[in-house]
């Protein structure tokens, strides 16, 4: 029998709430804290025990997690009397799913050393969208490996996959470059909506017909929906994304690695930064496009098959679709079925144009993910496998030995006769316009 071990949970927004109730149902005690107790609440109901801070928040826990938003507050909650670290046991394990700042993990790690406390970094990802309300995250383990087999078992509660990556720090790398994935596609599939929208595609019939296309990925899959429903995604904020971004360019600069697409993206991120709020929604970036083209995506009557959408009463439904390797998402209703449409020659034309720019963009990011992976000191091979367990499906990284560049796509994309503001995808065309 498991022994079940006193687990602390510092950080309760929408990733720390389902993994703490993926252990309540296990049986595991947890007690949590959160700088907002409001959002701790709802887990009260399943046995969740409050504390007053996170000192006490830790004191006689074997596990300690923080699952927060900024580097920041990682580690204002663990350093100083009243951090968590001030009243952790010796021999007892901390372990950061946030995405940070490898410096700062290092810089507590040597505290928490001295007191004899371990450090793991275990960075999350979703699979599909919010995947870690149905245990469908995959962790990235970064330390002792002993230690990550002590705290095994709870992580493969509350993921359905975690691999020890690599020392600690490096495992920081892996959520970097697999959320560059999921924010490049964001930025360029939003652009090739507008494109397809002016030519008068309908969005629905365009988000179905590319998730059966060598141009799917979880963003058009899973995030693309909150951009037809207008809610820009519930469960993440705007500050978080380009937080994550500037993490990548400001690794990129340290390893010496190029990542000029990676750049691109986090300018256009830079810009929603300057234009909205922090705690807006991230997929707010896709607005940039809508208020430069005076437009809007929204699809009347669409709501995203997600509570982070327009509908937060939207039930998932139980039932789940496995595909090949094991990976899961919710099986998505027959009322989202786009109506029919057939498109005429030229709108197929600039549909086969969309989808093969949407691959080779993923194509050049997985590029960059892996120069800078390598640069870490992580394999290819790992790589591969994390980034197959990362952030979801995505056609060209599941089909790498296969795929064949097309780099004339990008000719192809600067010839569309459009009257349309695309500010990453124009930075894009003028990048390889430089290369020649």
């Amino acid at each position: 029998m498991t022994e079940k071990y006193q687990i602390t949970f510092i950080g309760t927004g929408n990733m720390g709430k389902a993994m703490v109730l993926g252990l309540l149902k296990e049986g595991y005690p947890v007690k949590v804290y959160d700088r907002y107790k409001a959002a701790a609440e709802p887990i009260f109901a399943y046995g969740a025990v409050w504390a007053e801070g996170p000192k006490e928040a830790a004191a006689g826990s074997e596990f300690v997690f923080t699952c927060l938003p900024l580097p920041e507050d990682v580690y204002e909650n663990m350093m100083g009397e009243k951090g968590a670290l001030a009243s952790m046991n010796e021999g007892s394990i901390w372990i950061d799913t946030s995405t940070t700042d490898y410096h700062n993990t290092l810089r507590i790690a040597s505290e928490a050393e001295k007191k004899g406390i371990i450090s793991l970094e275990a960075p999350v990802s979703n699979m599909s969208h919010m995947g870690a309300d149905f245990g469908n995250a995959s962790i990235y383990v970064g330390g002792d490996k002993k230690a990550y087999e002590r705290v095994k078992t709870v992580l493969n509660i509350i993921s359905v996959i975690s691999f020890h990556v690599a020392k600690i720090g490096e495992a920081q790398t892996v959520k970097l470059i697999t959320n560059l994935l999921f924010y490049s596609g964001t930025a360029v599939y939003g652009e090739c909506m507008a494109l397809a929208q002016e030519a008068g595609i309908p969005l629905q019939w365009m988000w179905e017909h590319i998730n059966k296309s060598t141009g799917a990925s979880i963003t058009t899959e899973q995030f693309m929906p909150f951009l037809f429903d207008g809610s820009y995604d519930n469960s993440c904020s705007l500050e978080i994304g380009h937080k994550d971004m500037n993490l990548t360019s400001s690794l990129a600069d340290e390893l010496n690695v190029a990542l000029p697409v990676g750049r691109i993206i986090r300018e256009h991120f830079d810009e929603a930064m300057q234009r909205y709020d922090s705690q807006d929604k991230h997929i707010i970036v896709n607005k940039i496009t809508e208020e430069d083209n005076n437009i809007s995506m929204q699809i009347q009557g669409f709501i995203a098959p997600s509570k982070y959408g327009a509908n937060p009463d939207y039930v998932r439904p139980g039932e789940m679709v496995k595909d090949k390797y094991g990976r899961v998402k919710p099986k998505l209703p027959a009322s989202y079925k786009a109506p029919s449409f057939e498109p005429s020659s030229d709108q197929l034309q600039l549909i086969d144009t969309l989808i093969g720019y949407m691959a080779y963009v993923n194509h050049l990011i997985y590029e960059e993910c892996f120069d800078l992976g390598i640069a870490m000191g992580i394999g290819k091979d790992l790589l591969k496998d994390v980034i197959l367990w990362s952030v979801g499906a995505c056609w060209v990284t599941d089909n790498y030995e296969k795929y064949q560049p097309d780099p004339q796509v990008i000719e192809k994309i600067s010839n569309l006769d459009t009257k349309l503001q695309l500010m990453t995808t124009s930075k894009i065309v003028s990048m390889f316009k430089l290369d020649k």
